[in-house]
């Protein structure tokens, strides 16, 4: 199993989300990650900064770490643009992207009708998913899909994708990992012993990756990874 960071976004500087990057590839952190909000969950008028622009400077100031987006949206550019967003970050990056693409949800609805890009129906979001996926597969570029609902998980298995989880119980890891690869994403537990059961449990649930926020230091990630048996570096 790899760990991964989701780096500090909600900000307007990238300041921070620099030094996150390079002390968690010093420590040998395995993927870093970056949301693609207009601003954050539930809170309108704060600062995010866009995606690739910000895993673009972290390509710059690290050499090994995999860069991946957590998720790219669909909806908020055309599909065409997101595809060369993915390909010209997988091209600054030496070949280190993972491609997570998502549909949307009720809860970022919001996002997109306050700059006037109406979500557009399920069905409708699901196609284009699975268009950019596949076309993203097809160039051997790793992708996640945003999971939860079961159409959209049967869509990565169809494209031979990662479904992706966001705080999702250890028991449904476990099931979705019999299909396919897991990747789960969320808030790693404090004090390392839990942190390391925590790692531990998805681990044994068959989770490929676990990423989880940046809680300021990597000394809390690294200390639960090693009480973990989980070995970080490349």
């Amino acid at each position: 199993m790899r760990v991964g960071v989701i780096l500090p976004s909600f900000d307007t500087t990238a300041i921070a989300a620099r030094s996150c990057a390079t002390e968690a590839e010093a420590a040998g952190i395995h993927g870093l990650f970056a949301y693609d909000h207009l601003w954050p969950p539930g809170a309108p008028g704060r600062p995010a900064i866009a995606p690739f622009p910000l895993l673009g400077m972290v390509a710059a100031v690290t050499s090994h770490v995999a860069l991946g987006t957590l998720v790219a949206r669909i909806g908020l550019v055309p599909d065409a643009v997101l595809l060369g967003e993915f390909r010209t970050l997988n091209d600054v990056s030496g070949g280190r992207l993972i491609a997570g693409i998502g549909t949307g949800d009720r809860r970022s609805a919001a996002e997109n009708l306050a700059y006037g890009l109406p979500p557009g129906s399920g069905d409708v979001r699901r196609q284009a998913v699975r268009a950019v996926g596949a076309a993203l597969v097809a160039e051997d570029i790793p992708v996640w899909i945003g999971g939860g609902a079961a159409t959209t998980n049967a869509l990565a298995r169809e494209i031979a994708a990662t479904v992706n989880v966001f705080g999702t119980p250890v028991a449904r890891v476990a099931a979705l990992a019999r299909g396919g690869p897991v990747s789960w994403g969320g808030a790693l537990g404090r004090g390392t012993g839990v942190a390391a059961a925590q790692f531990r449990s998805l681990a044994a649930a068959g989770a490929t990756w676990v990423v989880v926020f940046w809680p300021g230091s990597v000394a809390p990630i690294v200390a639960a990874a090693a009480a973990a048996g989980i070995a970080l570096g490349w």
